[in-house]
């Protein structure tokens, strides 16, 4: 079986990323390559990648390489995707984008594509236009969906890319993917028409709450070393308030004292100050937001490290995430969980290669409701 594992040509891919950030899904996809159907049979090779953000190009370098050393920095653009040629980048055969997901978030405005961020998505339809790779991974918020005349024409638009492409979207619950963090996430899986190949979702791995990964597991046995490990000073108000929090508590349902209450007019975000359950996976790790959006431990009276965020992302130790304190928690709320990517691309490279997994049905695929059920297909 080994020697007719080693006969087989490699298959490697060229990717493309736009929105890299700081390499949550370019790292997933390389740990898909360790499946035992896949290794030494399917291989990527970064041809570029685009962010806007220096601190992230920075992070995804360096992330990055170690899993492609032929990647250079000049591969990774630093630059306003609005200001990007897109015609001159290489030639890929697969593509990856998170499209900002600030305009369709259930937290802000919700201006959705009348927003900054909201028409950005084109930007990966106008590469599809123009590469016509042979498949594509998109990823953005669950609260996409609320935006129903948007939500269609984006799909529209990126089956009709190119040659045109059979998608599958799909609303994954990565907490059932052994995420240890209730993250849920709209990925639309893309394979061009002509190849005659249709993707189905992977079938959860910790579908029940007693198989998922907690906050305590996963916070578990971080060396006092680790990048990003450096804990944030408190004033004693702070402490005060955390004190008074229980674990799955935040500050608008904890019984504060007086002198601990928040008071803000209108505020009522549930994340404010909110500390973990240690027995369950931690609630969304955010990027964005100011005083009491870090996570909170449930044991000491603090805020989160970048590090232990990047544990409930699952991103590995020796990932290191370069910037100041602000700009990494902003990277790490804003990233794709590598341990999600992974699973998606295990099942994409399958798809493609022809080998049988486990799947359940896609739940958007034709806007229909969420649904259970497992299939044995390739």
């Amino acid at each position: 079986m080994e020697e007719e594992s080693a006969m087989r040509s490699t298959r490697t891919y060229r990717m493309g990323e736009l929105f890299a950030g700081p390499g949550g899904i370019a790292v997933g996809a390389h740990k898909a390559l360790k499946d035992p159907a896949l290794f030494r049979r399917v291989a990527i090779k970064h041809a570029w990648a685009n962010d806007y953000d220096a601190d992230t190009v920075r992070t995804y370098f360096g992330a990055v390489r170690e899993y492609d050393p032929s990647l250079r920095r000049n591969d990774v653009i630093h630059a306003d995707v609005r200001k990007l040629d897109i015609d001159a980048l290489s030639d890929i055969d697969g593509f990856a984008f998170g499209f900002p997901c600030n305009d369709y978030s259930l937290v802000g405005e919700r201006k959705g594509i009348a927003g900054d961020f909201g028409p950005l998505y084109s930007y990966g339809v106008k590469v599809l236009e123009a590469k016509q790779p042979e498949w594509f991974v998109a990823e953005n918020v669950g609260g996409i969906r609320s935006h129903e005349e948007t939500f269609r024409q984006i799909l529209l638009e990126l089956e009709a890319a190119g040659p045109g492409y059979e998608l599958t979207t799909h609303l994954y619950r990565f907490e059932e993917y052994g995420v240890p963090q209730k993250r849920h996430r709209v990925i639309i899986v893309g394979i061009r028409k002509d190849l005659g190949k249709r993707f189905r979702v992977p079938a959860p791995t910790t579908p029940e709450r007693d198989d998922q990964v907690t906050a305590a597991e996963a916070l578990d046995g971080i060396h006092p070393s680790a990048p990003n490990h450096e804990k944030t000073r408190h004033s004693p108000s702070v402490v005060r308030r955390l004190s008074q929090i229980q674990p799955g508590q935040n500050a608008w349902n904890a019984d504060l004292s007086e002198d601990s209450r928040i008071n803000v007019k209108g505020a009522t975000l549930s994340q404010i100050y909110k500390r973990l359950k240690p027995n369950e996976p931690s609630y969304t790790i955010t990027g964005s937001g100011g005083g009491g959006t870090s996570g909170y431990h449930w044991e000491e009276p603090r805020a989160l490290t970048n590090r232990e965020r990047a544990r409930l992302q699952t991103f590995d130790d020796h990932h290191r995430f370069e910037g100041g304190t602000l700009s990494v928690k902003k990277q790490v709320g804003m990233a794709v969980p590598p341990k999600g990517a992974q699973v998606i691309f295990e099942a994409l490279f399958k798809t493609l290669e022809g080998i049988p997994y486990d799947s359940v049905p896609a739940a958007l695929s034709r806007g229909g409701a969420r649904t259970r059920g497992r299939n044995r297909d390739s």
